[in-house]
């Protein structure tokens, strides 16, 4: 089987970025001839950006590596597309694949697998029929013929606003509690916010801050601890869905994405904005104990 060989992102700034130097010397350390393919990812989760898809698909030419794009929500992003179009200009990208559900607002279960070679995307798509259902295309087709083109352009425009809206809220709220809005420009999607007061109080306060949003219908914010370890096929991540072994705090996410309305972001803020001000409450309980108790026993001490 294959092996699959991971490159850890440098950090720069707040951003996780493409540390094209490494994937270099890795190709050159393993040999073109053996490497399958690079695998390189758009959109991503704050405070990872996306990938320098114009270095990759220069370095992908010049070794005759296939480039494969996980273009997972870039249809929505004028920016991502214009990544892969750039990338494809310069260098090389075989293929580029997006869901349907991420990008359509359909159910969950079908993706467009695009490229520039019209004949090698004919010969991925041989390899489908019997093996994959026909109801995704199905549900495209009624969703953009109901949509129309101007009303999905309308709908790309409404998350670009939208994106802009939660950016300026979210970092107002930030401020509000001591936490900051990590700046991540190159994120077209993505933003992330600061967990350290969380972090530093309570080791088990950032998950339970995602307990506490999801049992309130928040579903779509994600929280991410420090130190989280997991294994998947055979190699540990450390600092699981951070995108690196040691990112400098934890934090919390939240994405524009397509179909998304002003009072989604409002209802968000408000329920998130709750959820901090019960952790700070809790957080000033245990300390009003500690003291207390830290007290008691010293007046003991002294009566001894």
């Amino acid at each position: 089987g294959f092996e699959p060989v991971v490159i850890e992102n440098v950090l720069e700034g707040d951003e996780l970025r493409t540390d094209v130097e490494a994937v270099k010397a890795k190709i050159k350390a393993l040999g073109a001839e053996n490497i399958l393919c690079v695998h390189s990812t758009t959109s991503c989760f704050a405070p990872r950006v996306p990938d320098r898809l114009e270095e990759l698909a220069v370095i992908c030419a010049d070794y005759d590596i296939p480039h494969i794009v996980n273009n997972a929500y870039g249809v929505q992003s004028s920016k991502c597309m214009h990544l892969i179009q750039q990338g494809a200009r310069v260098g090389r990208i075989d293929a580029f694949v997006q869901s349907l559900d991420k990008n359509f607002m359909v159910p969950v279960g079908g993706a467009i697998i695009a490229g520039f070679d019209e004949s090698f995307i004919q010969e991925i798509s041989k390899m489908y029929p019997g093996k994959a259902s026909a109801s995704p295309s199905l549900d495209v087709l009624i969703t953009l013929l109901s949509l129309g083109a101007s009303g999905y352009k309308q709908l790309l425009k409404e998350r670009k606003e939208m994106f802009s809206y939660l950016s300026s809220e979210l970092k107002k709220l930030a401020d509000n509690h001591n936490e900051r809005l990590l700046d991540t420009p190159h994120n077209p999607i993505s933003l992330a916010m600061s967990l350290k007061n969380l972090d530093e109080n309570h080791d088990a306060a950032v998950t339970q801050l995602g307990s506490m949003l999801f049992t309130r219908q928040v579903s779509g914010a994600r929280v991410v601890p420090c130190g989280s370890v997991q294994t998947v096929n055979n190699y540990t991540f450390k600092g699981f869905m951070s995108h690196t072994n040691d990112y400098p705090c934890a934090y919390l996410n939240a994405a524009s994405a397509i179909g998304i309305k002003k009072q989604d972001v409002d209802v968000f803020l408000k329920r998130l904005d709750k959820c901090l001000k019960t952790f700070r409450k809790e957080a000033k309980k245990e300390k009003s104990v500690d003291e207390i108790s830290h007290s008691n026993a010293d007046t003991e001490q002294l009566e001894d």
